[in-house]
């Protein structure tokens, strides 16, 4: 059984916050939100960060808490074309936790190369969930199976 579990995510829209606060409540864990200095509010920043995200860029980015003072380190992610954000990479650049797990939130039908890419850049995990914004509201069940997987 794992001990100290802490879940991180960015989130533009609120979509992907909702459901890290669930799986954190869900799994009495801490949680740390990551935050993107530069501004994506609005349909032209909006644009900009998808091409970001495509690119692969990295951004400058605050957290508080270090990810070695964990067992379990759940990822969350909102997929932008297709892919991880900016906020996200320049993360896992910085982090390298040995278990962890992802989850992400879509807007289109599948969640793209979010989990291959977000693999690559750290491990591979224990359990991944994926939902689309739209489900996020009635997720209820699908994130708690994704949890029970955690424990």
């Amino acid at each position: 059984m794992m001990k100290k579990i802490l879940v991180v995510y960015y989130s533009r829209t609120g979509h992907t916050k909702k459901i890290a606060e669930e799986i954190s409540k869900n799994l009495n864990a801490d949680i740390d939100e990551i935050i993107d200095k530069k501004k994506r509010k609005g349909f032209i920043r909006f644009l900009s960060a998808g091409r970001e995200a495509l690119r692969g860029n990295l951004t400058e980015i605050e957290f508080n808490k270090k990810t070695e003072d964990y067992d379990l380190v759940v990822i969350g992610t909102p997929t932008w074309a297709g892919t991880i954000p900016p906020a996200i990479r320049t993360y896992l650049s910085k982090n390298k936790p040995k278990n962890i797990a992802f989850f992400c939130t879509h807007g289109s039908e599948t969640e793209g190369k979010v989990f291959e890419e977000l693999e690559k850049l750290s491990n591979k995990p224990l359990a991944t969930l994926s939902l689309r914004a739209k489900d996020v509201d009635s997720s209820d069940e699908k994130t708690k199976d994704f949890c029970e997987r955690l424990k």
